[in-house]
């Protein structure tokens, strides 16, 4: 039976189980799965559960992932674990955890392993390795996907209810359609790459997998967070996902400009999922996909394959047989790209990131196929280049565009094999997806990864709303733990969660008060941030008092969240902003008084 990460933080809270008990499961799940190419390094299951033992005495039942067993990919660093890149010949002991593997500690997850992966994480098929392939947990002869192969089949086998993979190309959205799992690609930037090995640096991110939408959501607000060691962290808020957003505009590409190399059955599960969509009340806009096509050829033919080689260089020249064939004929192209052919592509780039604006503004997230087809592990050895770059059909222009994305399960085809699709949005609308997408998936009432285990019902939305409630965004000195907190506490204001606006704010310290706040004032569309606040609700009654209390030069008026909700909260009147301090890059009043301090 497979177990999600909310069905075994509850049991561990309510006692029905305990850590320790939850750790012997997964161990013997493993050892019932018997592959042995799952994990490249698995570790002795004593030793976890001394770690859950003294988890559970240490009275941290509120931590988000208590007692959650993880496992991570092998390019990502775990203290005291090797990590290879499914490389030997390249292996080395970390000292310390990658950020994102401290912050699963620090919530409170149990590290059960290393996964396997295609070699320094360059492919889509997940055949790339020395360590075998692993078996795909749904359906035997197909590929498992990659690179992120071993991190997608612990999820769907039901070895573990989270992941951690990478995403560069698709490695953490190909391997989650094939294992009919969630897989999300957040933002760049988002979670941290420091003590993760590189494939593309200026393109990577740790990606995550879950059986839920719900689940990834969880795990992304653990792990996401600035990190200094990482100079291409960004400070950005997550949000929470809310309802299926009514009339989203969801761009799907015409019809003849599909891509599925003759697969019809593929076809036809996108077409089902699309009427899916609009059963659920998204509005369809059609684009044209040509251009992005376009770009995702640049990946594997343009300067970004000698960010690969950069890498690996060294190994290359001492001992060019320690790498796998395919990916050494793949890396290698990177050794002769010139300066010039490297500002051509960057300024063909540039052109696209235009292109791709204007696009977006006819609609608010893309829906395309995860993958165009999947094929065996037969079928890709006969011809592992040009099948491994089909899987890349619709992923490959992704992180050059700076997009999230979401893969999601949309259909079990009568051959067995499943099919998903991916929700793509601009950088930020993690939150937004995860609001399309958890509807969808339980929409589609598929059972969950490779073992038919059926879907949990959609859980509610965080702390619903009483009909003579009103919604008050706050983003200063009223958040949890600030000075003014206890304004709203006094009134018996209920927390409903912590989300953001969307971009199109900005965010100032303003001069002169006590205690010391900032103000929030809405700008014209592409000149604003996204802005981290926290929700309350607060009788009608309640509201007023709050509302005749607040000193100018601030106000309470109607403010757009993340997910296009839209509430009532603070704003500043403009006057006042001539001489304050525009601390929209930090994300956020928490992120800007922590820096300060």
């Amino acid at each position: 039976m497979s177990e999600t990460i909310a069905a075994i933080v509850a049991a561990h809270r309510a006692g029905t189980t305990n850590p320790a008990e939850t750790v012997a499961r997964t161990f013997k799940r493993i050892r019932d799965y018997n592959d042995p190419a799952t994990f490249i390094t698995l570790r002795e299951e004593k030793d976890v559960v001394a770690e859950a033992e003294a988890l559970s005495k240490r009275g941290v039942s509120h931590l988000p992932l208590f007692g959650v067993p993880v496992a991570v990919k092998d390019n990502i660093d775990v203290a005291g674990l090797p990590t290879t890149a499914a490389c030997p010949a390249f292996t080395y002991n970390p000292q310390q955890d990658a950020t994102v593997v401290r912050r699963l500690k620090e919530a409170g997850a149990l590290i059960i392993g290393k996964t396997n992966l295609d070699q320094f994480a360059t492919g889509l098929v997940g055949v790339r390795s020395p360590y075998g392939i692993p078996r795909n947990s749904v359906k035997s002869d197909l590929v498992p996907g990659g690179s992120s192969s071993g991190s997608a089949v612990a999820v769907g086998a039901g070895l573990v209810p989270l992941s951690l993979g990478t995403d560069t190309a698709g490695s953490g959205r190909v391997p989650a359609m094939l294992n009919n799992i969630v897989g999300l690609k957040p933002t760049l930037g988002l979670l941290s790459a420091s003590g993760v090995l590189p494939a593309c640096r200026t393109l990577d991110t740790v990606s995550i997998f879950t059986l839920t939408v719900d689940d990834a959501m969880t795990a992304l607000k653990v792990v996401a967070g600035f990190d200094a060691a990482d100079p291409y962290s960004r400070r950005r808020s997550v949000g929470s996902p809310g309802a299926f957003p009514e009339g989203v505009r969801i761009g799907v590409p015409f019809k003849k400009q599909l891509k599925f190399f003759g697969d019809e059955k593929a076809s036809k599960g996108y077409d089902a999922a699309l009427e899916r969509l609009k059963k659920l009340g998204a509005k369809l806009v059609e684009f044209d996909i040509e251009p992005f096509y376009e770009l995702a050829l640049l990946l594997y033919s343009g300067p970004w394959v000698a960010e690969r080689y950069f890498v690996i260089r060294d190994l290359l020249t001492k001992s060019p047989d320690a790498v796998h064939p395919v990916t050494r004929e793949i890396t290698m192209k990177g050794a002769n790209i010139s300066a010039a052919d490297t500002f051509g592509a960057l300024y063909k780039l540039e052109d696209m990131r235009r292109i791709s604006e204007q696009t977006f503004a006819a609609f608010d997230v893309m829906a395309v196929p995860t993958a165009p087809s999947a094929y065996t592990v037969d079928e890709v050895l006969k011809n592992p280049i040009e099948l491994n770059s089909r899987n890349g059909t619709y992923t490959n222009f992704v992180n050059l565009l700076d997009m999230c994305g979401l893969a999601i399960p949309a259909s079990m085809r009568d051959d067995g094999i499943p099919f998903g699709i991916t929700l793509l949005a601009k950088a930020g609308e993690d939150a937004l997806l995860a609001s399309i997408g958890r509807s969808f998936h339980a929409d589609t009432g598929l059972t969950l990864g490779g073992l038919g285990t059926v879907q949990p019902e959609l859980p509610a939305l965080p702390k619903t709303v009483m009909k003579d409630e009103i919604v008050l965004a706050v983003v200063g000195a009223h958040l949890t733990g600030m000075p003014l907190n206890g304004e709203l506490r006094a009134l018996n204001a209920r927390f409903l969660e912590a989300t953001a606006t969307d971009k199109s704010y900005r965010l100032y310290a303003l001069n002169g008060t006590s205690p010391s706040k900032p103000g929030l004032i809405r700008v014209e569309s592409g000149t604003g941030s996204s802005v981290a606040l926290e929700l309350w609700a607060l009788s009608a009654e309640a509201f007023g008092k709050f509302v005749a209390a607040i000193p100018p030069p601030l106000s309470i008026g109607t403010i757009r969240l993340s997910d296009r909700r839209e509430v009532k909260g603070f704003l500043v009147e403009p006057t006042v902003l001539n001489n304050a301090e525009d601390i929209s890059d930090f994300g956020g009043w928490r992120a800007y008084t922590s820096a300060r301090a």
